[in-house]
């Protein structure tokens, strides 16, 4: 445990030093975001464009998050076991890229759909039945869906076929 919080405190002060614009906090064996991390990145939160939380044991997120975090671009939750997203995530006027695989989401969390400035969503690997393709269609950035790996019936698989201008992985 020590050693996990140590790698995360080398990483988070990493950033405030280099002024740089990613936080990568995968792979740190996270069961929740750590409150901590909001309070150091404080004077450089404006900074951050991309957040990797990939590969934790993270079963929530945390609305501070979103609200710390106003001009995230990308965020990596791949590998976790998050089954919805807060409110909060609302917030994310400029994310362009969500990765949401491998985690336990068993309903397409329709808040992606309200992101204007979304392209990509990743949510390979959940068990997701149904997906909004018609909410889909209406995302004005909307370029790439990865579903596969999701027990989507016959129906829904043909109708991701007809999203225009959007590759979909199914």
């Amino acid at each position: 445990m020590a050693e996990a919080v140590a790698n995360v405190a080398r990483r988070v002060n990493a950033i405030v030093e280099d002024g740089g614009d990613t936080l990568d906090l995968s792979n740190c064996k996270l069961i929740t975001f750590p409150d901590g991390v909001f309070r150091v990145l404080k004077s450089v939160s404006e900074n951050i464009r991309v957040v990797l939380l990939a590969e934790n044991e993270m079963k929530s997120i945390s609305s501070k998050l979103f609200l710390n975090f106003t001009q995230l671009r990308e965020l990596d939750l791949r590998g976790n076991i998050i089954s919805k997203l807060p409110d909060a995530f609302l917030k994310m006027e400029h994310l362009t890229s969500i990765n949401l695989a491998y985690n336990s989401f068993s309903i397409f969390p329709d808040k992606l759909t309200e992101i204007a400035t979304l392209e990509r969503i990743n949510l390979e690997g959940n068990s997701i039945t149904e997906i909004p393709v018609e909410k889909l269609s209406n995302m004005p950035a909307m370029k790439w869906l990865n579903v596969k790996s999701n027990p989507l019936d016959s129906n829904t698989q043909s109708a991701l076929q007809s999203l225009n201008n959007v590759e979909t992985e199914s």
